[in-house]
């Protein structure tokens, strides 16, 4: 189970014991805000993406959607999310808990801007029913692969 890799992941780093488990589902921004009890805004979502054929993690505020334009201008490519059976076998974890720890080393993570304007957000932890609380500098620092902040997203600000 791959809640079991994230565990042990964060085990030498002292943060195992942060991880929140739920009696029910929080595979989906809104149930992850429910389950955790905040603004959907705050549920930090992995998305999977190919980039010439390798995986890739964008990880974004609960708003976010990914804007087109900003994501080819940043990964000279168009997006193309990865099937629930390619998330699985290339990264790992199974839709509605993708989450940025425990990965292969081949899959690069990338984190959004659109996540920085809140104290702490909640990751999946690896399972579609479980989050950790993290500040951004804390999810930097924790993510398997950490590559760079990008500006890839839109729908979050008030003006966009």
């Amino acid at each position: 189970m791959s809640i079991e890799k994230v565990r042990a992941y964060f085990r030498p780093l002292g943060i195992e014991g942060r991880i929140l488990e739920f009696p029910v589902s929080s595979a989906t921004v809104e149930l992850a805000a429910a389950a955790v009890g905040v603004e959907g805004a705050r549920i930090a979502k992995s998305l999977s993406f190919k980039i010439e054929d390798k995986p890739v993690i964008i990880v974004a505020a609960g708003d976010a959607k990914v804007d087109n334009g900003k994501y080819k201008a940043q990964f000279h490519t168009k997006a193309k999310m990865l099937t629930h059976e390619e998330a699985h076998s290339l990264i790992g974890h199974d839709v509605g808990g993708v989450c940025p720890f425990a990965l292969p080393e081949d899959v690069k993570v990338y984190l959004d801007v659109s996540l920085k304007r809140f104290g702490t957000v909640f990751p999946a932890a690896g399972s579609g029913n479980s989050a950790i609380e993290l500040t951004c500098e804390e999810l930097e620092r924790y993510s398997s692969n950490f590559q760079q902040w990008v500006d890839v997203c839109k729908a979050w600000q008030s003006e966009g």
